[in-house]
């Protein structure tokens, strides 16, 4: 697992409002991944093959562009209709061959809310249609508040491998999915593309907007793509890397059992990769 973590390449996307780049490279750096990169998003756009340099993109959170239009609407313009000077392709263009090349992606909070307008997700049909959106929280409100998940264990993701309950906190304005039209709601369910949904102390789903003040449909947090590669959240797994970055840590420390924490999310998909590129290197040999 340390040998194959040194083959493993990861992108960070950084500026233009993006804040929340520097926790999640300490989430790898922590994980012991030597091949991290921190970019600006001017230097992807103005080269977009260099994505095809690593094995996993991070979209991280933040306030792209001043959320001036919508939350991410801005930079997922960018990375839709900007083509480099004697090229005929954008960067949406190149993540599409990534995806195809088994790249995975992260996004989180405004990276959610950027791969969202980018249709990325939930892209149900495969022909990167309009299909959910993210709207204003039901309360009205910029919400900054720890929340409690189930992870829908029939989704096919890594990111979530082995973990059944999370909290994590959420940090936005705008982390309310609203859904197209019922059959895209019924796609969402039938093909599992729903993953972290809220819910009360009692593992129950809720609408109650003290523990889902996002108001989401289908009490969602996150969503991927029907391949699983491309993870959307809402909430912040690189704002949990240590028990001591939870309001009641105390009582976390002296629990016998192990917490689950957001580490272990990034942990997931390191390990993952690992296993991955490492059977393709014994099947080549």
């Amino acid at each position: 697992m340390n040998n194959s973590k040194k083959d493993i390449s990861i992108l960070i996307i950084s500026g233009q409002g993006i804040n929340c780049d520097q926790e999640m490279f300490h989430a790898y750096k922590l994980l012991g991944v030597n091949h991290i990169d921190v970019i600006h998003i001017n230097t992807i756009l103005n080269n977009p093959t260099i994505i095809h340099n690593y094995d996993l993109i991070n979209f991280p959170g933040g306030f792209s562009f001043g959320d001036n239009l919508s939350s991410g609407k801005v930079l997922a313009n960018l990375i839709k209709y900007k083509k480099v000077n004697g090229k005929k392709y954008s960067l949406l263009d190149q993540i599409k061959i990534f995806i195809e090349n088994a790249g995975y992606i992260l996004g989180v909070c405004n990276g959610f809310q950027i791969l969202v307008h980018l249709n990325l997700l939930t892209n149900t049909n495969s022909k990167l249609e309009f299909e959910v959106t993210l709207k204003e929280n039901k309360t009205n409100k910029f919400e900054n508040r720890w929340c409690k998940f189930i992870i829908n264990k029939q989704n096919k993701t890594p990111f979530f491998r082995g973990i059944d309950f999370i909290e994590l906190p959420i940090r936005c304005g705008e982390g309310r999915v609203v859904i197209r039209d019922l059959l895209i709601r019924e796609e969402i369910l039938s093909k599992n593309l729903h993953i972290l949904q809220y819910i009360d102390q009692e593992n129950n789903l809720t609408d109650n907007c003290e523990l889902n003040p996002c108001g989401s449909d289908l009490y969602l947090a996150a969503l991927t793509d029907l391949s699983g590669q491309i993870l959307g959240m809402m909430p912040h797994p690189e704002a949990y890397l240590t028990i001591y970055n939870h309001p009641n840590w105390p009582t976390k420390k002296t629990q016998q059992t192990q917490s689950i924490i957001g580490l272990n999310i990034f942990q997931n998909i390191v390990q993952h990769i690992s296993e991955v590129k490492y059977d393709k290197h014994i099947k080549f040999n």
